[in-house]
């Protein structure tokens, strides 16, 4: 093929779209090519949808997209055994719009509106493309080889929103070729069918509220991950991920740890009657700040998942920062355009990374930088304290005829027993400092 594009986008997902919708506002060539049937045909998605990059892009998406329910409580979960304790979040607030930018969605739906809206915009989006290699000359991409048949098309330049896997992009070199087993988390999930009246009942919400559940402890027994529940208009996301290291070492296969959450008696009475409708898994790349890869060459551009702009913390947050780095991508390539540049240059190009610096987008991962390796370095946090806890609590709540000052001085000294007033006091001095 002799043609050259200005920009070939490889994947249609948030980050991809959303560049691609950028880009041809301001009149740019854009082919988006989608390895599925259709933009979300491959993606297993089915949780919290971060709205706030959406409605720069779409002001009225809240009204068009096809999103679920406005997160209307969030509650976080520490399991032990048969024990949880638990904290609740609920804001009046959140039922009226924007719903705090916190929305379930089923992504094989909103992929697919959202790929439509980047056509209506003028962008071209292709299913069913696999590309299979980078083109490299001089040490710039300028443009892919696809499946089936081999076919070379040319680009100025190209945005990689290829997913967690990123393998064109360790082919480049911009991070290494092998997935760092102690960062990416493989995740399972079902979709559990239920009616609506059900759901709300069952969750304690109104009409068109939801709630986001997160589960930590227990639920992976005390391995690098955490679990979770999200509810749908018609269903409940319910699922868990783990790191591969972890997961390798286990012994056990994804589907043992879900299993075993779904028979957990807090976990088990909420999808009780419900019938599984889809089963899933895929990878998230929680690298962390500090081992993020290059985010650009020139040619090439890495965007979303591909860029491992994932907000490990205990906000979850993946899907804004996706749309976000497609947006600043665009952003770069037009403001390279007005200025005469070849879009394609590492001059061009070279903007890119401190954008993400200025924006919530690399700040947000910054402050949590330290999270990653040192949950790595000090397993014992998710290995031991959930069951602490929670037996503390349970010893502290429990009503019988014991003397409350003889309670608190049982769990002082189940305290010194398990932990050691010392070790405590050096682990949440080592906590709050990660945290920072």
């Amino acid at each position: 093929m002799d043609e050259e594009f200005e920009v070939l986008i490889i994947g249609a997902g948030p980050a991809g779209i959303a560049a691609a919708i950028s880009l041809a506002r301001e009149g740019f060539e854009v082919m988006v090519l989608e390895r599925g049937e259709y933009a979300g045909s491959k993606n297993v998605f089915g949780g919290i949808f971060f709205t706030h990059q959406l409605l720069k892009l779409l002001p009225e998406a809240l009204e068009n997209a096809p999103l679920e329910r406005a997160i209307t409580k969030r509650r976080f979960c520490v399991l032990s055994s048969e024990k949880e304790v638990g904290v609740d979040v609920k804001i009046a607030a959140w039922r009226d719009k924007p719903y705090n930018h916190t929305m379930t969605a089923l992504r094989g739906r909103f992929d697919r509106w959202f790929a439509d809206q980047a056509e209506t915009e003028g962008a071209n989006v292709i299913p069913e493309i696999l590309v299979s290699e980078l083109l490299i000359e001089n040490g710039k991409v300028v443009g892919v080889k696809t499946e089936p048949g081999g076919e070379e098309m040319r680009a100025k330049v190209v945005i990689s929103a290829e997913g967690a896997q990123a393998f064109l992009a360790r082919k480049a070199g911009l991070m290494a070729k092998e997935l760092p087993k102690r960062h990416m988390i493989t995740n399972i999930k079902e979709v559990i069918s239920m009616p609506r009246e059900k759901i709300e009942d069952r969750f304690l919400l109104e009409n068109g509220e939801g709630v986001a559940i997160e589960y930590f402890g227990d639920v992976v027994k005390g391995n690098f991950g955490s679990g979770f529940i999200y509810t749908n208009e018609e269903s409940i996301s319910i699922g868990l991920g783990l790191t591969i290291h972890d997961l390798i070492n286990s012994k056990k296969t994804l589907n043992d740890f879900l299993e075993d959450f779904k028979k957990h008696p807090t976990v088990r009475k909420l999808i009780e009657g419900g019938e599984t409708i889809e089963y899933a898994a895929h990878m998230i790349p929680e690298y962390g700040y500090n081992h993020l890869p290059k985010m650009s060459m020139p040619g090439l551009m890495l965007v979303g998942d591909t860029a491992g702009l994932i907000n490990g913390s205990v906000y979850h947050e993946g899907t804004n920062l996706a749309m976000g780095s497609g947006l600043l991508a665009a952003e770069t390539l037009i403001e390279a355009k007005k200025n005469g540049l070849d879009i394609g240059s590492a001059e061009a190009l070279q903007p890119y990374r401190q954008k993400l610096e200025n924006t919530f987008v690399l700040k947000d991962m910054y402050k949590f930088r330290k999270v990653p390796d040192f949950l790595n370095k000090f397993p014992h946090y998710l290995q031991e304290y959930p069951g602490h806890i929670t037996q503390w609590l349970q010893d502290y709540f429990t009503v019988d005829e014991t003397p409350k000052a003889e309670v608190e001085k049982g769990i002082l000294n189940k305290i010194k027993k398990d932990i050691g007033l010392w070790r405590l006091t050096v682990d949440m001095f080592r906590l709050g400092r990660n945290m920072r």
